[in-house]
């Protein structure tokens, strides 16, 4: 395990506060000194150590990213090679390099049925960025300008930019950002614990949200729709697997207005689920789908668009019509960044971390809900694969929240900290969130849930 001496540094705090901008963070109170600090130093396997020498069981995996695991040194030499040999080159005009040609491979094999290319960018958001700009090249070649409408939900989470900031559908970020733009509108979320009518089984849940889809297609006009955007398994917004029969239900009304489907799999894809895809997990038919986090389990910034062959025949039309498109970031498809991915797939292969993620993830969400699932200010615990989630009320029976102002979900977070295990207080609701990483054991599994049910009785 390292061995990282403890030791304080005032200096570096203090630059950390004067001049470094934080994301998701308070301002003002972190600037003045009021909220804690962490300077991460090192990390292996499933936990991180900070430059004072804490170790914790990073039950998050950093950002729902670090499948892998820390501290793996086959995807760090293969940085470290392809760095020595060619740091970078654009992928303009039909340049390439070694591994961004064999991952657009590994990622096509691996993905649902009849996806064909791939487009790679740094990040989830733009990824999404360049699904609109695709959706609506698309229709444009099939003379259907007024075709451009995008629906999201409400709780999901794609970006943070501009235009998917508008797809995400969390008041944080739009507040005071002057989001959502047009053309992206907003449908019911599949949250089953939050459903207004309690009364409703889980497939008639299902049907009211593909009721209320229906609704805003008929409201706009299906020819002004032009696609449709969610995640397999709501992750920001909640941690929340979809109520039976979503998923189909949502594709019939899509099918019928000749509607494009974008799966975010920027949580979902590569074995979170416990299988490759969550499109393939939940029998999802995508247009488009979007890849970031365990494309390389963080040890580079990578993302990308997996393109269906019936999409990609549209554009190969577009560009015999109107010449080479005109999209792309000077860092696509970076050569450092692509040999991360391809040593993080070969190496989700060689552990087997798929299989891992189903049982071990299953097991997980079980103890979780015997450890915690009957207290008295849990209303729910879900999940599905190696993601799971706490929510609290005040009241169970009645299903009455606790008001934002007390930080219930930031304050068990917190109390989780103390015993040595990270998980993430969600937004818009005291829900505390697990997205370990693919290679945690049953008895790092066991460790979670301990601490878990410590931090509950100790806050609560």
């Amino acid at each position: 395990m390292l061995d990282h001496p403890a030791r304080t540094d005032n200096e570096l705090d203090a630059w950390d506060r004067d001049h470094f901008f934080h994301p998701s963070t308070h301002m003002g109170q972190h600037a003045r000194g009021e909220t804690s600090n962490r300077i991460i130093a090192g990390g292996e396997g499933v936990y991180i150590v900070d430059r004072d020498g804490k170790r914790s069981l990073d039950a998050f995996a950093g950002l729902y990213c670090v499948n892998v695991g820390y501290g793996r040194k086959a995807i760090t030499d293969a940085i470290a090679e392809q760095a020595a040999r060619l740091p970078y080159y654009h992928a303009y005009v039909g340049h390439g390099s070694e591994p961004s040609i064999r991952l657009a491979k590994m990622v096509v094999e691996r993905a649902p049925k009849g996806m064909s290319r791939v487009f790679f960018g740094l990040s989830g958001s733009d990824a999404n960025e360049t699904n609109l700009k695709l959706v609506w090249y698309y229709n444009n070649v099939l003379k259907r300008p007024e075709k451009k409408k995008i629906i999201s939900r409400w709780r999901g989470y794609h970006g943070s930019g501009v235009m998917t900031g508008s797809l995400t559908g969390l008041a944080a970020f739009h507040n005071l950002f002057d989001l959502p733009k047009a053309p992206v509108l907003h449908t019911e979320a599949p949250y089953y614990y939050r459903r207004e009518d309690r009364s409703l089984s889980e497939e008639q849940f299902s049907q009211h949200c593909a009721d209320k889809l229906e609704e805003l297609i008929q409201a706009e006009g299906p020819d002004t729709i032009a696609a449709f955007i969610g995640e397999p398994v709501l992750g920001t917004g909640g941690i929340v697997p979809p109520p039976a029969g979503y998923w189909a239900k949502i594709q019939a009304v899509l099918r019928k207005h000749d509607i494009l489907l974008i799966a975010d799999e920027v949580v979902t894809g590569f074995g979170r689920l416990g299988s490759m895809f969550g499109s393939d997990h939940y029998g999802i038919e995508p247009d488009l789908i979007t890849i970031a986090k365990g494309l390389t389990s963080a040890y580079a910034p990578l993302s990308g668009v997996i393109v269906s062959e019936k999409l990609w025949r549209v554009l190969e039309q577009g560009s015999d019509e109107y010449g080479p498109i005109g999209h792309g970031w000077t860092y696509s498809s970076h050569p450092l960044c692509a040999a991360a991915g391809v040593a993080n797939l070969e190496l989700v292969d060689e552990l087997d971390l798929v299989r891992n993620a189903g049982e071990v993830g299953a097991y997980f969400n079980a103890a979780l809900r015997e450890a915690v699932g009957s207290h008295r200010h849990v209303g729910e615990v879900r999940g599905k694969g190696l993601l799971a989630a706490v929510e609290f009320v005040r009241d169970r029976d009645d299903r009455v929240f606790f008001d934002a102002s007390q930080k219930v979900g930031p304050r068990i977070a917190a109390a989780l900290l103390e015993q040595g295990v990270i998980a993430r207080a969600m937004p818009q609701g005291d829900i505390l969130g697990f997205a370990p990483p693919l290679c945690l054991t049953k008895q790092e599994a066991d460790l979670v849930v301990d601490a878990t049910r410590r931090a509950v009785e100790a806050a609560l």
